[in-house]
């Protein structure tokens, strides 16, 4: 049992009030530390974690997992923070084989953005994407502003194969012009269809990642958290349209 705050050992300390599973609180009188006489280290299962992992990539707060899953916001935090840690520079994108020559002379790629925001909606974070149309892949993301420099993202995170073979379909955003080579560029209106499947995913994009859903309280306070649950996502998805 502690006898004194964990952080200062000040032996000054009093009541205050209760945590959120019931146990007596208290508040160190020297440097304000918070904490309960008699700590316990509850054990996240393997499989509760394999759950955990799995409810990320739904449309559930963090507020729910933590009510589900009885874990403390404080562990979910960090259990995010070591599950983007750990995605994959490539997303889990498979190219076509580079040893045989493709079915056509451009691969068809569609290009789209999406409207975002951390913090608060003026600080807007467009999400740049790029889906290859055969297989359905999500091959380049970016997050960023709308301009250039957005556009210019989401090329620098395409693989060097979709950038020499792809055919890059477009709405008439004109950023797009300033980076796509105008021989594998078509900007197209979007009535033409020729952009149907990233605005689809654009939407399964915001049905399945709560932190997008508009006019929602679960949006993102923090620019690398954002750009993690999208990339989470989205490496989770190469791989189900791969094998589906």
């Amino acid at each position: 049992m502690r006898t004194c705050c964990p952080r200062c050992h000040s032996r000054r300390f009093k009541k205050n009030g209760f945590t959120h599973t019931k146990k007596q609180n208290h508040k160190c009188k020297d440097c304000d530390r918070q904490f309960v006489l008699e700590p316990q280290q509850k054990q996240i299962l393997k499989a509760d974690r394999e759950i955990i992992r799995k409810l990320l990539k739904e449309r559930i707060s963090l507020q729910g997992i933590c009510r589900v899953m009885n874990v403390s916001m404080d562990w979910l935090q960090a259990c995010i923070e070591q599950e983007y840690e750990q995605i994959p520079e490539d997303l889990n994108i498979r190219p076509p084989d580079k040893e045989s020559p493709p079915e056509v002379d451009l691969l068809p790629v569609e290009a789209d953005e999406a409207w975002s925001f951390v913090g608060k909606k003026t600080n807007k974070q467009w999400i740049w994407l790029a889906q290859e149309r055969k297989y359905g892949q999500i091959i380049g993301v970016y997050v960023g502003d709308r301009g250039q420099t957005g556009a210019q993202g989401l090329w620098d995170s395409l693989p060097q194969y979709y950038k020499d073979h792809g055919l890059f379909y477009t709405d008439q955003w004109e950023a797009y012009n300033t980076v796509i080579p105008s021989d594998q560029h078509h900007a197209v209106p979007k009535k033409s269809g020729k952009t149907s499947h990233i605005e689809r995913f654009n939407n399964t994009l915001r049905q399945r990642v709560s932190r997008l859903v508009r006019k929602a309280l679960s949006f993102s306070k923090k620019q690398s958290n954002h750009v993690g649950a999208i990339k989470y996502f989205i490496c989770d998805y190469n791989i189900e349209v791969l094998y589906a």
